[in-house]
Parts: structure tokens; C-alpha cells; sequence
């Protein structure tokens, strides 16, 4: 059975129309409103999201640096409290367990911020690979987290916040910051490709939190958006998702995530297999030459011979025409055709992000 986020009444009073994502009952678009008018928001006003199906785990202790250092590709050493950095989390082959943001609270605890449909296997992923003198903790089900996203965001949040308690780096958070009488931990980070918060909370106060940014929001143009926004918001900004672009059984440096991958570290798990595995497929952006829209697991040709496939792909409502990510073989030149329901439409490949904010 699907559960549901503290704010799934507050969805059914917006008129969200609620679908199964990742097990959880969420809104894919609103009623008035839709996919394209919720994207068109972000871009150009505001849009609020509920991502509290997202997971968070703790983990703390005096090694709690060093024995996560061990399980990222990313290196954590050095970094200052309030900072936030992304990082795959890889299996022993090389392919990645989950893409994650790590904060960091203090030297030694770090709060783990995971996609919602690998919450439960990632905790027992990082718990079996800790040592003991390291503390773990799930607090998935104890926290709510909404992403306040588009160029009015900051303006909006300062009706509700002294702006000195605002982060103003990205991928920065303060936190133990009060709304309307509701501790929360602000963050600059976001999945959309513009400016934008992500803020938790409790689960007592999600409904509260959501209510007070909507109110401050009214004169800012903030709506309620879904699921189907915030899915087209970032493919447009060439964002993976995990279970597309990302996988178990794709090697993490076939993704066009170097900046997250570290091979100068001592160690991390997964380093041996990377070291060993020289790239056959690169991720790449394409848009339609001829009328169509490619979706995801469509097959990708160069002439008959088949080099790859879909992992994303939509209408994109900011650029106006279809867009995909691809997975292909490297190297590859001529003119590539995507099979979509049988038909091979011309497609040309294009640089990411498809979308980048002014």
C-alpha cells in the first residue's frame, strides 16, 4: 500500500491529482493549473514542491567523516559547517547504489539526504559498511521537506525569515531557522535548474510550513506544483534521475558526473572496478529533428546499427521543441534515428544542460 506524505490532505484541498510515485501518493499536476502552467512558474515566478518522500539519514560519531569519505565518490574532507555537497553512492562494481546530497552539520555528524525509492536500501547499504564507533540513524519517516523553486523564491522567503538566516551560498543550509514559530533547515539547493530552497521540517508542521509559504507567496505568483513540473523542470536541466541516467549496473563514470567523482582518493568502494573499467557509454543531450517525442527506453540507432537508448526524454515547455537524454556509445558519428513506436525519427545531438537560468 502507498503511503502518504504529511501533506497529502493539504494536496487533495489544492486539487492535486494524486498518483503512486516511488510508493508514496503524490501530485502529479493540480487542478487549474498543469504540468505546463506549474513549469512555467518556476521559470519565470515561483513553484512549491512536497519532496518529503525523500529519505534522510544521520550519521555521526568521531570517523563519521572518514567512514563516509570511504562510501562516496565524492570527497567530503574539508568541508564547513552549512555546506552541502552531491555525491554518487557506488556498489562495489562501480555502479551506483543512489546520487545524494551530503550536509554537513559538524565534524562529526553529516545529515544524508536520499532519493525516496532507495530510502530503505540505502540506509542498509551505509549501516552494513560503517564501523562501529559510528552512529546511524533513518529519520526518513520523522521528516518533511518542501523545494520553494524560481527566481521570486528568495523574495517570498524573506516575508517569512530574517534574510541573515538565509543561506546565501549554493549548496549551503542553516539551520534551527524559525518560520512562524516552526524550527526548519533551509537549503539552497533545488531540481528544477533555478533558484531556489529546499526546506524541512517536522512532520508535525509540514501542513503549517506549507500554508505560511503559500500565503507569503500570493503576491509572487507561487502555485502549488507536482510531480509532472518538477519532471520536465529538470530534464530541461540535464538533472539525472536515479532508475534512468542512473543505475546498479551503470558504471558511475558513464554519467557526466566527473565534478562527483573523486579518483584521487585513497579509497572508497567501487574505486578498483571504476579504475578498471575504461567508458563505453557517455550521456549525451539530443533533441527531435523529425515531429515526435522520445521517451524513455526507446532505442537509439546509427544507421542499423543500435548504440544506445533513451533514459529521459519530454516536450520541453521553456525551449519548445522535444529533448532526450541519451545513453550511447562513445565515438559514435553519423546521423542517429530513435525508434519510437516503430517510426526512426532524426534526432541531433545538442550540449547539457538543454536549460541554463540567465
Amino acid at each position: 500500500m502507498a503511503k502518504r506524505t504529511p501533506l497529502y490532505d493539504i494536496h487533495v484541498k489544492y486539487g492535486g491529482q494524486i498518483v503512486d510515485f516511488a510508493g508514496y501518493e503524490l501530485p502529479v499536476q493540480y487542478e487549474g493549473l498543469g504540468v505546463i502552467k506549474e513549469h512555467t512558474a518556476v521559470r519565470t515566478q515561483a513553484g512549491l514542491f512536497d519532496v518529503s518522500h525523500m529519505g534522510e539519514i544521520v550519521v555521526s560519531g568521531e570517523r563519521a567523516e572518514e567512514a563516509l569519505n570511504n562510501l562516496l565518490t565524492n570527497d567530503i574532507r574539508g568541508m564547513y559547517d552549512g555546506q552541502i555537497r552531491y555525491s554518487l553512492l557506488p556498489n562495489d562494481k562501480g555502479g551506483a547504489v543512489d546520487d545524494v546530497l551530503v550536509y554537513r552539520i559538524s565534524q562529526t555528524a553529516y545529515l544524508i539526504v536520499v532519493n525516496a525509492s532507495n530510502a530503505d536500501k540505502d540506509a542498509r547499504h551505509i549501516a552494513a559498511r560503517l564501523p562501529q564507533d559510528v552512529t546511524f540513524a533513518n529519520i526518513s519517516d520523522a521528516v518533511a521537506q518542501v523545494a520553494l523553486q524560481g527566481p521570486n523564491s528568495e523574495a517570498i522567503l524573506k516575508k517569512l525569515v530574517a534574510e541573515e538566516f538565509i543561506p546565501k551560498k549554493y549548496y549551503s543550509f542553516t539551520k534551527n531557522v524559525v518560520i512562524g514559530g516552526i524550527r526548519c533547515l533551509i537549503s539552497r539547493t533545488g531540481y528544477t535548474g533555478e533558484f531556489g530552497y529546499e526546506i524541512y521540517c517536522g512532520n508535525i508542521d509540514a501542513c503549517d510550513l506549507y500554508e505560511a509559504i503559500m500565503e507569503a507567496g500570493k503576491e509572487h505568483g507561487l502555485v502549488p506544483a507536482g510531480l509532472g513540473a518538477r519532471d520536465t523542470l529538470r530534464l530541461e536541466a540535464a538533472m539525472p534521475l536515479y532508475g534512468h541516467e542512473l543505475g546498479e549496473d551503470i558504471p558511475v563514470n558513464e554519467v557526466g558526473l566527473g565534478f562527483g567523482i573523486k579518483m584521487g582518493k585513497e579509497t572508497f568502494v567501487g574505486k578498483a572496478a571504476l579504475e578498471a573499467h575504461e567508458p563505453e557509454y557517455e550521456r549525451v543531450g539530443a533533441r527531435l529533428v523529425d515531429r515526435g517525442i522520445a521517451r524513455e527506453h526507446c532505442d537509439v540507432y546509427c544507421g542499423d546499427e543500435k548504440v544506445g537508448i533513451v533514459t529521459s526524454g519530454t516536450h520541453a515547455p521553456t525551449l519548445g521543441y522535444p529533448i532526450a537524454m541519451l545513453r550511447i556509445k562513445k565515438g559514435v558519428e553519423g546521423q542517429l534515428t530513435v525508434d519510437v513506436r516503430g517510426r526512426r525519427l532524426k534526432i541531433e545531438l545538442i550540449p547539457l544542460p538543454f536549460y541554463k537560468k540567465a
